[in-house]
Order: C-alpha cells, then sequence, then structure tokens
C-alpha cells in the first residue's frame, strides 16, 4: 500500500512538472504562430470586389449596363428612364427600394427633371459642363449632391442609399442624397441604466448619434472624421475628438489602426475592438465600449477618441484604463463623498468576485489553522457528509450561476428575471437538501455573483468573472501561496499591458499627482481642475479659477 502511495506522490510531482514545463512552451508557440498569422493578413492585398478601374462615360446605355453587371438582377434597385424636361435628354435614375424618401425622391427631384424650369442658360449638347451646371444650379432641389465618375464610388453610394442620377452625354453620375430608413426610437441604455443622468442612449442610425453628440456641446473644435470599413459590405466608420484637446500622436495610431483594417464585413463595433486591440491574448478590455453619450462626451472632453460604427449602439472610446472599468457617469453628478464610498465599494467588490472563491477553497483545503476556531468548527459541521472536495463544490455552483445568468440573458425579459431568481433559489436550496454543498459555500458563491455585478462595464465583468476560475485552480493546487502567485502573475501582466501605448494600471503608475484625485476616489469638482495627463491632451486646463 505504501508503495502504491509513493508510486502516486512521485506520478503527480511528474505529471506537475510536466505541466508547468509544457504549458509555457505551447503558449509561447501559439503565441509566435498567432502572431505570424497576424503579419500574413496584414501583408495580403486588399481585394477590390467592385472595379476600380472602370469609368463612367458619355452613352447613358453604357453606364447602366455596367451597374447592372456589377449589381446583378436585384428586385429592390430600381432603374427609372425618363426624359430631361427641358433638353428631351435621356436620363436614368436608379435608387434602391426601401432607403430612400420616395417623397423627396418624387417632389425633390424627379418632378424638376421632368417639368424641368425655364432657364436663360443654352445648353450646349456636346459639353457635359453645360448639362452638369443646368442640373446642379437650376433643376434639382437636393441639399446634399457628389458629383463623381468612378464606378467603384457610384456603386458604394448606391448601396448605402443614396440616388443614383445618370444623364446621356454626361461622363459623370450624380449621387442625391435622399436617405430614409426603420430607425428606432432614442431611449435609455438597457445595459447601463443610472439613477441621475440623461435618459437617453445612441442608436444604430450613426448621423443619429454624431447628432446626439453634437446636440450636447457648441464647442466648433468637435470634428468628425469619416471612414469607410469592410471590403465587400463598406460600412462607414467615424472617430469624434475635441480639435484642439486630442494628442495628435494618439489621432495618428488610432487613424492607422482603422485604416490598416482588412475585412470582408464589419457586423458590430466588437469586431473593431478586437482588431485594433494592443493585446489579442489579454482578458482584459483594452477599448472601452459604452451606449451613453454622456460618458462619449466627457472622454472626448479629456482627449480621449471615440469611434462610432453605423449599425450599432456601441460607441467604443480609446484609450482605455482598468480604473475607467470601474466609474460610472453617476460618479460626477452626485457629491463627491457618497460616490468616492461607492467608487471604493466597486474595488472591493471586484476583488471579492476574483479572490472570494478562491479564499475560501484555500483556508478550507490548505490552511485550516488559520481560521478562528468557532468558524472552523461551524464550517466542517456544515461540511459533514459533502462527498466532494472543496474545488469541485465551489466549480459545481460556480458553473450553476454562470449557467443561470447566461439563461437569463438569452431568454424573453419577463421570463429571464423569474428563471434566474427562482432557479438560483431553488438550485442551491436542492444542493443543500442532497448533501452536494454546503451551506457556507452558497452563501460564498451568492456574495461573489452579487459582486460581479458592481461593475459598471459589462466586458469588465465578463473579465472578473473569467479570471475567478483561474484563481479557484490556483487555490486548489497551492492554497494561499498560489493565490498569491496567481496575483503576482495578474499584476505583471496588467502593468505590461497598454491601450494604444497608455499603461493599462494609469494613473496607478504615478505619473501625475493630479490623476489621483479621480481615481480610487472621486475628490470634488473643483479641485480637478487640469485634464488628466495621462492622455497627454493639448489644453491642460478645464476649470479656470475665478
Amino acid at each position: 500500500m505504501g508503495k502504491i502511495i509513493e508510486f502516486l506522490v512521485r506520478t503527480d510531482v511528474w505529471l506537475g512538472t510536466i505541466v508547468v514545463v509544457l504549458v509555457p512552451v505551447l503558449s509561447a508557440l501559439l503565441f509566435h504562430k498567432l502572431k505570424e498569422l497576424r503579419r500574413q493578413t496584414n501583408m495580403r492585398p486588399k481585394q477590390h470586389f467592385i472595379p476600380s478601374s472602370i469609368v463612367l462615360s458619355e452613352k447613358l446605355t453604357s453606364n447602366v449596363k455596367s451597374i447592372k453587371a456589377i449589381v446583378g438582377d436585384s428586385s429592390d434597385i430600381i432603374f427609372r428612364q425618363f426624359k430631361l424636361g427641358n433638353d428631351n435628354r435621356s436620363c436614368s435614375i436608379v435608387h434602391i427600394d426601401g432607403l430612400v424618401d420616395t417623397q423627396q425622391l418624387q417632389q425633390a427631384i424627379l418632378h424638376p427633371l421632368l417639368h424641368g424650369k425655364q432657364t436663360k442658360t443654352k445648353l450646349n449638347l456636346f459639353k457635359s459642363q453645360s448639362i452638369k451646371d443646368y442640373l446642379l444650379n437650376h433643376t434639382i432641389e437636393v441639399s446634399d449632391i457628389k458629383v463623381t465618375k468612378e464606378i467603384d464610388k457610384v456603386v458604394r453610394q448606391l448601396l448605402s442609399g443614396s440616388v443614383l442620377l445618370l444623364v446621356d452625354g454626361l461622363d459623370e453620375a450624380l449621387l442625391l442624397s435622399v436617405k430614409k430608413w426603420v430607425s428606432r426610437s432614442v431611449e435609455e441604455p438597457i445595459s447601463e441604466s443610472l439613477v441621475r443622468g440623461p435618459r437617453m442612449g445612441f442608436i444604430e442610425n450613426l448621423r443619429d448619434n454624431t447628432a446626439i453628440l453634437r446636440r450636447m456641446t457648441t464647442d466648433p473644435n468637435l470634428t468628425f472624421k469619416d471612414f469607410d470599413v469592410g471590403e465587400r459590405t463598406k460600412k462607414q466608420l467615424t472617430i469624434a475628438y475635441i480639435r484642439d484637446i486630442a494628442n495628435e500622436e494618439l489621432l495618428t495610431e488610432v487613424t492607422r489602426r482603422i485604416e490598416d483594417l482588412d475585412i470582408d464585413h464589419v457586423a458590430e463595433s466588437g469586431y473593431i475592438e478586437q482588431l485594433i486591440e494592443d493585446n489579442y491574448f489579454s482578458i482584459f478590455p483594452q477599448v472601452q465600449s459604452t451606449e451613453r453619450p454622456d460618458r462619449v462626451m466627457a472622454a472626448i472632453l479629456e482627449g480621449r477618441v471615440a469611434i462610432m460604427l453605423d449599425g450599432t449602439p456601441y460607441v467604443l472610446i480609446a484609450p482605455a484604463t482598468f480604473s475607467i472599468m470601474l466609474q460610472s457617469p453617476e460618479d460626477y453628478y452626485e457629491r463627491w463623498i457618497p460616490m468616492s464610498l461607492i467608487r471604493v465599494l466597486r474595488y472591493v467588490a471586484a476583488l471579492l468576485s476574483v479572490f472570494l472563491p478562491s479564499f475560501y477553497i484555500a483556508f478550507v483545503s490548505f490552511h485550516q489553522g488559520l481560521i478562528p476556531t468557532d468558524l472552523a468548527l461551524a464550517i466542517a459541521g456544515t461540511r459533514v457528509g459533502v462527498p466532494f472536495p472543496t474545488i469541485i463544490e465551489a466549480l459545481l455552483m460556480e458553473v450553476s450561476i454562470e449557467l443561470l445568468r447566461e439563461a437569463g440573458l438569452r431568454l424573453p425579459k419577463p421570463v429571464g428575471q423569474t428563471v434566474g431568481l427562482v432557479g438560483a433559489l431553488i438550485i442551491g436550496e436542492a444542493a443543500v437538501q442532497a448533501g452536494l454543498v454546503s451551506p457556507i459555500m452558497v452563501i460564498v458563491v451568492s456574495a461573489t455573483a452579487i459582486s460581479s455585478f458592481v461593475s459598471p462595464q459589462y466586458n469588465a465583468g465578463i473579465a472578473l468573472r473569467s479570471l475567478r476560475f483561474l484563481s479557484m485552480f490556483s487555490a486548489a493546487l497551492l492554497g494561499l501561496y498560489g493565490i498569491s502567485l496567481f496575483f503576482v502573475a495578474l499584476c505583471i501582466h496588467a502593468v505590461k499591458l497598454k491601450s494604444f501605448g497608455l499603461p493599462y494600471v494609469t494613473p496607478g503608475t504615478l505619473y501625475s499627482k493630479e490623476d489621483w484625485k479621480d481615481f480610487f476616489l472621486r475628490l470634488p469638482l473643483f479641485t480637478m481642475r487640469k485634464r488628466p495627463a495621462e492622455y497627454f491632451p493639448k489644453d491642460q486646463v478645464r476649470m479656470r479659477k475665478k
């Protein structure tokens, strides 16, 4: 029997040694392989799915044929051919049904073209400049008009909702913006609810979102810069910043990363977030995402950059730090003393959500002598009859909580809340009655779950929940020593991590003592006269002394 035990002990030692050696080696190989794939992706030439070399000609039939060859025979693309009123010249308008305002199309485009206004300007049938001048200055009643002869730009604008006007004898296309599509009304964000603050959030329409930001400030330096992302399905992306505040190096870096994107389709801003982050192996979010316009406006007034994508209400803010993930706009709407206490409570809750189950596992499994006698006896009494080790017991409860959380999110809202609450009560009570887990484990897991709900940012909460399982395994292997090693490794990773060149633990790096006024505590507003120095803003002062 002794030899068998000795063999098992030696086997565990050898297995542990193999794991300790192999895991870093395999991780390094995986990291190298992914880095190589990323390098090859960046070197791949971009594909153009619309011919960029083709330009429009003066023949209307040839232009219409070229466009039909690209967009195909789609039932929602309307081709309308007619004669220009004053000149009896063949024209054609092309638009997508459902993306344009049909009433404005009839009144501001078709009616003036069919019943053209009389003009003293005599049209030259052989000069396209004369035709374009007549249409732009005397006929079309649309304010937003673009002129181009490149077929790829023409098709992109058509598929984005513009009306395309082609005229026989004119080697350019007129792109008329009378866009109109179904969009939801401005509502309060569901994922970031506040007790006090503006009751509106972003929606899926990019121009409505930029208008919301424009309404929040009359600063003429608020600037929007547009990009097209996605090789197949071009989507409009806009970065927002204050021109005389944002650092030029930050703007250059954000612009470079966006322009380097090479992907067919960007479904949501989460794609952008993952493709422009510094370290894709990190569990921490390195770009902040939000639905709240007040949070975005506060960020760009500090010197950060907002990234807005058409089709999603989630706006990205770069750079981001860990402390920002535990801050809420409501921190600045209430008085500083209670909000400072709440902010400290968030930090405590973040630590509890990661380390509370692991400390319980370490004390019960390895360090019973550190527990007060009365408490140790109480814990031992509750664990009588429990057939599983502490780590298995904790995993059963934690996995159950995560399953209930996901079920509550995916089910319809009225049903989801009931399932989450009732499921937690029933499973917890049934597990205790069946002797599978101890009552104190239910208390620990419940306190951990409540602590994880305190995080104002959903993606930050996911990261903390994932770290909890790693902390539990560390505690099950080496007790408090394992937790200490895990905490040191976590701190090393956080210190090395950067977001657009900014250290992730800023302002904990003690770069500027002024930034500590809005770190663990939120000091009075009149003391925070300068913008955070960590973003290197051009204009450092945001509040002047009287």
